[in-house]
């Protein structure tokens, strides 16, 4: 089964054979969040390519290392494979979406056709099913001529400080968490990006500005038109947004990486 935008999904039969546990060990797990399948309409459950892989390290360290359930939670996030469970924050991109696309009597067809993705995800997405991309959620952004900011609702005005329970959260697609670290009248919007093991941005994009990143933990690869470059913790970016662009976490750990966009147009 595929979502037009990009990755072929499984269901839990399929997971389950490739895994080798049955699917009643794999729905335990999940209980415990060690994985997040995505949802069709008939609450089927889908799992990616990177749930897989998941999956098959926690088998291993069940099968191999002898460790129970809860253990393989804390080792899996302490390796930085695991991510903490979304906020609040990031199931409001469903609605919002809708919202913009009702508001202008569109329909889901008119708005999937322009994004091209298909008109079962865009409906999932809007119920706050599946998720999306950064390429896909800019690709939204672009045709309601807004910008994927306004997806955190951030019109609000910012403190000077913004602890870290504060922040904005969204979710871009599985794997990808980006954190608003400032928002409101401001010139410059800073996230803080955590990518998942071979999580990405999905389609090339681009938009107005320029952007800075600066490499945290971890590893990272930036496409810009065909180029490619590897960053590790301790590298900086800095490239015009005009250029289409595009990215992944080519490592085994989480990356993490402070980036900036201005204008605020991301």
């Amino acid at each position: 089964m595929k979502a037009k935008n990009s990755v072929p999904y499984l269901k839990i039969g399929d997971v389950a054979r490739r895994v080798g546990v049955s699917p009643s060990v794999i729905r335990s797990w999940e209980s415990l969040g060690l994985t997040r399948p995505r949802r069709t309409e008939s609450k089927y459950r889908l799992y990616s390519a990177e749930d897989v892989t998941l999956l098959k390290r926690a088998r291993f360290l069940r099968k191999v290392r002898g460790l129970n359930a809860p253990a393989i939670v804390q080792l899996l996030k302490r390796e930085g494979r695991l991510l903490p469970v979304p906020d609040g924050n990031s199931g409001a991109i469903g609605g919002h979406l809708r919202q913009l696309r009702v508001k202008r009597k569109l329909s889901l067809a008119q708005v999937a056709r322009a994004a091209g993705i298909s008109v079962g995800f865009l409906s999932a997405l809007e119920r706050s099913q599946m998720s999306a991309s950064v390429g896909t959620l800019r690709k939204l952004a672009r045709f309601y001529k807004t910008n994927i900011l306004n997806f955190f609702d951030g019109t609000e005005a910012s403190s000077l400080h913004v602890p870290p329970k504060a922040r904005k959260i969204l979710e871009a697609g599985p794997g990808v968490r980006m954190e608003l670290l400032a928002w409101g009248n401001t010139v410059m919007e800073p996230h803080l990006f955590r990518v998942a093991p071979a999580a990405e941005s999905g389609d090339s994009y681009t938009h107005e500005g320029e952007e800075f990143l600066y490499i945290l933990r971890g590893e990272f690869a930036i496409t810009l038109n065909r180029e490619q470059y590897r960053l590790k913790p301790g590298d900086s970016f800095y490239f015009e947004s005009a250029i289409p662009h595009r990215w992944k976490n080519p490592g085994r750990t989480e990356t993490w990486l402070l980036w900036v966009n201005t204008p605020p147009t991301f």
